[in-house]
């Protein structure tokens, strides 16, 4: 597609003479003799480049530079300048002119410097793009439901969103913490900058040190190059700690550092290190009792749990799981070019009365399988898995109130295996988390 340029030249044989030329390069040309005129043009019309003097009548290159960018116009600007007034263009570079260029002008110079500064326009952008599409896709509207639980976690978001202060988002595991963390980021002051994510659970001991800060070449066997952390790479923006009660102890003295004075070293460097990072933390675990039993610091948990946010369960929102169901079912279909248009009442009061131990992740993963699986245009009983349909010998999950977190979730993970034989890997796609923390709660809860 042509490029479009406008000349902006009171000098009508200049003007005409360099229109020439860049049409003859396969420019669209549009021409103005002053700088009011250009305006005209760039009310009406798409611009990719304008080139414009500098010294004209009653208003100046520099003024037309001011209206542009006071108006955000997507254009490049080149000013072009006679010897004598570099100073002038240097100063239209200071307010945003790409590039300037000297008379006489050098036309195969100029095109070349058009092309670079649409390119970069383009970029930019397309980055701009990219950046409003995060926007939009973690805006506070799109966190399905309406019960009043998750209003209170709406509330919560839009409140500390707006500050820089330290967030500790808890909740059981599939509740969605992580998408809690990206809605705070993309809805705060650093939403421009980056969000670095770190699930401190997956990593083995001694790793996640590495992860986190960085290291030197040579600091360990295998470090053959130096390495920037997350937390070099979210300086400006926010760093998200997903499963932070796995932290390590030394880790956690490192991590109360960083917290305090924003400085740190790379492992196995003497150099400080200054960021400025925002810090969310995300747990499923009972930080409190952590403390209590000397698993994790003190101090640490208060440096974190600055404002903490709770995600409810699906079993504390179930007048959500008809919202949720339609707008998985929607992105679903979306994604394996399905058309299953929902779900029968039958089927759907048999995920309002089953419990989800594995929370929101459990329920799009039982809908994932439907959908892929789906040989009619809407999921009837028969089509839900047995122990989601209620079968018999499968009696629900019952507990009473002041019943911990980790009570449930034991009671949840011995149901789960007693479902499916003993088969981890089943058990684990059931409650939606990964085989690896699985097998941690496992050890944790001492379940043979």
């Amino acid at each position: 597609m042509a490029v479009t340029v406008l000349i902006v030249e009171d000098d009508e044989n200049t003007r005409k003479s360099l229109g020439m030329a860049l049409e003859e390069d396969g420019y669209l040309v549009r021409l103005a003799s002053s700088a009011e005129a250009a305006l005209k043009v760039l009310q009406e019309e798409i611009v990719d480049a304008v080139i414009t003097d500098i010294v004209m009548g009653k208003m100046s290159g520099m003024d037309l530079l001011d209206y542009i960018f006071h108006n955000k116009i997507d254009t490049v600007v080149i000013v072009v300048t006679g010897y004598g007034t570099i100073e002038s263009a240097v100063e239209a570079m200071r307010k945003g002119a790409y590039d300037y260029i000297t008379k006489p002008i050098d036309i195969e110079k100029l095109s070349l410097l058009i092309q670079k500064g649409v390119a970069s326009q383009q970029l930019v952008l397309e980055n701009k793009a990219l950046k409003q599409q995060l926007r939009d896709r973690f805006s506070l509207t799109n966190i399905v439901g309406k019960s009043p639980a998750v209003q209170r976690l709406l509330y919560q978001i839009e409140q500390v969103a707006a500050t820089d202060v330290t967030v500790l988002i808890r909740g059981e595991s599939g509740t969605g913490k992580e998408l809690i963390a990206e809605a705070i980021h993309y809805n705060s002051l650093r939403a421009d900058k980056p969000l670095i994510k770190v699930n401190c659970g997956i990593f083995a001991e001694g790793v996640v040190e590495s992860e986190l800060f960085g290291h030197e070449r040579g600091a360990f066997t295998g470090a053959v190059r130096q390495k920037k952390g997350r937390f070099e790479l979210a300086d400006q923006g926010t760093l998200f700690l997903d499963e932070v009660g796995e932290l390590t102890p030394s880790v956690q003295v490192k991590l109360l550092r960083v917290l305090q004075d924003q400085v740190f070293e790379r492992v196995g460097g003497t150099a400080s290190i200054a960021v400025d990072v925002r810090l969310l933390a995300a747990t499923n675990k009972d930080l409190e009792r952590e403390v209590a039993e000397g698993r994790f610091r003190e101090d640490l948990y208060y440096r974190l749990n600055v404002v903490s946010v709770e995600v409810p369960p699906l079993r504390d929102r179930v007048e959500d799981i008809p919202l949720l169901a339609d707008y998985f079912l929607e992105v679903l279909n979306r994604k394996y070019q399905k058309q299953v248009t929902g779900l029968s009442r039958e089927a759907l009061q048999c995920l309002l009365h089953y419990p989800w131990p594995g929370n929101v992740r459990e329920l799009r993963n039982c809908l994932e399988s439907l959908v892929v699986m789906a040989k009619r245009g809407r999921i009837e009983v028969e089509d839900l898995p047995s122990h989601i349909r209620g079968d018999p010998g499968l009696q629900k999950i019952r507990f009473s109130p002041g019943t911990s977190l980790q009570e449930i979730e034991k009671e949840a993970i011995l149901r789960t295996l007693h479902l499916v034989g003993g088969n981890k890997t089943k058990a684990a796609q059931l409650l939606g988390i990964g085989v690896k923390t699985l097998y941690r709660r496992l050890k944790e809860y001492q379940i043979e």
